[in-house]
């Protein structure tokens, strides 16, 4: 013979049948529910199934012999960074560390991109960008500006997996609905609690996740979206004049990055449709993909490295929608004046005020 125990839906204690409701009961925090609603919840959650995402690789090509004629790679000494340039570039610049001597050799092992985003943007907008964000920043260090070889701002193509893939999703949520009222002599509070599960499905198409390990994924998250109206299908004559990051981050180690931010946005968009209560909880997700497909390409980017003070800053800009991104250093015998003459503004006002207060009072 099989002894049920359900739990509590809001604190795990064990729910007991309660006589005089004819429903079942937490006698921990006295919340109440009905007996084939409980059953179904416990169903629902013991028949849980863990997401799974099944990727498989595009059409990703090796490179022609016709298209390495005209391509030359540099590995960076300094960052380890493998770039890509056109054969006429006779010294590379490494974007990710500033590093100028570049060791070129031969494509080896490398996937070709089955798409590119050319560049929109030309380097003076890079450098207007960066000269913008740096001005009027009253704790800048002077000499940062002056230091920082703004005019060696690189256009580079980055590497990105895109992902696309149809979302078979069942998100369930925690929700209640509060009602207060008053007689006059007492106030009362009646919480209902509901379990909302919604069940559909979402498509995504081109799900960037970076394959750079050297640019920092808050950065790159932080420049999209990028415009896919404007891919193309990958020609090696978008990269003169530019160079092209290899990536260093392959189809498997994104893949994480990936389900997570396809989870995440299915999770929100089915939130959207949970209305009418009073609060609402995501309770437990599962997602499903099957046949989803990874490709590969390359998306521009406007990028700075320099140092100041021994630490390195880096600067990024979309260099087809110029969204920026960047850290700035702090002059410390700046922040300690500042402070100080807000301090001493603050204490000349608060004296005036006092004394202000005495002659009229």
């Amino acid at each position: 013979m099989d002894i049920k125990e359900y739990k509590c839906p809001n604190c795990s204690g064990t729910v007991k049948f309660d006589s005089a409701t004819q429903n079942m009961k937490c006698p921990y925090c006295d919340a109440e529910f009905e007996i084939k609603a409980l059953a179904d919840y416990q169903k629902e959650v013991n028949s849980q199934n863990k997401d799974r995402f099944d990727w498989k690789s595009g059409s990703q090509g090796t490179w022609k012999d016709s298209d390495l004629v005209d391509l030359s790679t540099g590995s960076c000494p300094s960052c380890g960074a493998e770039l890509i340039g056109d054969k006429n570039t006779i010294a590379m610049v490494c974007p990710c560390c500033g590093n100028a001597q570049i060791v070129q050799k031969r494509i080896q092992g490398l996937l070709k991109p089955e798409y590119c985003i050319p560049f929109k943007l030309e380097k003076k907008s890079a450098v207007e960008a960066l000269k913008k964000f740096c001005d009027r920043k009253r704790l800048l260090p002077n000499l940062f500006v002056k230091q920082n070889r703004i005019e060696n701002v690189q256009g580079m193509y980055a590497p990105f997996w895109l992902f696309d893939a149809k979302a078979l999703a069942r998100v369930r949520y925690k929700a209640t609905k509060v009602r207060a009222w008053s007689d006059g002599s007492f106030n009362y509070t009646k919480t209902d609690f509901y379990s909302v599960i919604r069940d559909g499905s979402l498509n995504f198409e081109k799900v960037p996740v970076d394959g750079s390990e050297k640019m920092y994924n808050a950065y790159m998250d932080a420049i999209e979206p990028f415009d896919y109206a404007q891919i193309k299908g990958f020609q090696s004559d978008y990269l003169a004049g530019y160079s092209a990051e290899k990536y260093d981050v392959d189809i498997e180690a994104s893949k994480e990055r990936a389900n997570a931010r396809i989870k995440s946005s299915v999770e929100t968009e089915f939130r959207h449709s949970v209305a009418g209560y009073s609060s609402v909880m995501l309770e437990s997700s599962v997602v499903n993909i099957e046949s989803g497909k990874v490709s590969y390409a390359l998306f521009p980017v406007w990028i700075l490295n320099t140092k100041y003070n021994r630490e390195n800053y880096q600067f990024m800009m979309n260099g087809q929608t110029g969204r920026f991104v960047g850290r700035l250093p702090v002059d410390k015998g700046k922040a300690v004046r500042y402070t100080l003459l807000f301090t001493a503004i603050f204490g000349i006002a608060f004296t005036v005020v006092i004394q202000l207060l005495s002659i009229f009072l």
